[in-house]
């Protein structure tokens, strides 16, 4: 477990954090039409109800928080951006938000009977260490529930953009170099690292989404206005490649254009499990 080779943890986590501290207005307004589609599966595979001690890690502006107080939770939500955290307070008042590093929780054992992770693990250097703070703060019986993309073979809002990327551009830009995006993509590997930081009766499932883009130029201003890694990508390019990639991107959406926009495939995995 642990840091993967080549990845200098502290020169990943400033690049993650510098950016959601800059593109967190952009990103709400952006992508959440999309990344609530994955909510109550999240919490169901939690088990998240009534009366349940929920803290919700890499909460963002507060979607997991606002939907899981109205099932009755007693809801708790960090976030390393300061930016996440004041837009988490002001949608979600009735909820405790903290500026915390998902790594290093500041809370004692056993405090929470579950925790949940919308796309949080995507964004951290050392995901085994963020599960293992997880492990130390759920009570006994609680349960974990962490969700990601599925793969860009199936998630085609960023497959297209990567694929045209590959295709015109240059993959190999000076960023912080992370773990695999789309690592915990794959079933055997989500269940792997949960049961390698102590959890039991792992669960993964495949939660079908929708992303609904107006057009391209939306679509292209939503990764680079309202992302980290692959903003970082695109921008990376010259004029001239981006042009390029813009075209693929267009010629590749056409399968999925409606009258008023475009209907995206995102779907998501969801793990689950549970602290002995």
């Amino acid at each position: 477990m642990g840091i993967g080779m080549g990845i200098d943890a502290e020169a990943f986590r400033a690049f993650e954090h510098d950016g959601w501290q800059r593109v967190a207005a952009v990103y709400d307004d952006s992508f959440v039409s999309l990344t609530t589609q994955t909510v109550a599966a999240l919490l169901d595979a939690a088990a998240v109800g009534s009366n349940t001690r929920l803290l919700d890690v890499a909460t963002g502006p507060g979607y997991v928080a606002r939907v899981a107080l109205q099932r009755g939770s007693r809801v708790t939500g960090v976030d390393f951006s300061s930016v996440m955290i004041e837009r988490a307070r002001r949608a979600v008042p009735a909820a405790r938000f903290e500026e915390a590093d998902a790594t290093a929780l500041p809370f004692a054992d056993g405090s929470f009977d579950a925790v949940t992770l919308n796309y949080g693990l995507l964004h951290l250097a050392d995901p085994e260490r963020a599960l293992d703070e997880v492990h130390r703060v759920l009570t006994p019986g609680g349960s974990v529930a962490f969700s990601t993309w599925s793969s860009p073979q199936h998630a085609r809002g960023f497959g297209i953009v990567l694929e045209a990327v590959r295709g015109h551009g240059d993959l190999a830009v000076p960023l912080p170099p992370g773990p695999p995006f789309f690592r915990f993509s794959e079933h055997a590997e989500a269940r792997h690292v949960l049961l390698e930081c102590g959890f039991v009766s792992p669960q993964v499932i495949d939660v079908p989404q929708t992303w609904h883009v107006p057009s391209i130029d939306a679509l292209f201003d939503a990764l680079l206005r309202g992302t980290v890694r692959t903003a970082g990508l695109l921008r990376a390019q010259t004029p001239e490649t981006l042009a390029l990639i813009r075209e693929a991107v267009t010629q590749a959406s056409a399968p999925y254009r409606q009258i008023d926009g475009y209907e995206l495939p995102m779907p998501a995995v969801v793990a689950s499990a549970l602290k002995r």
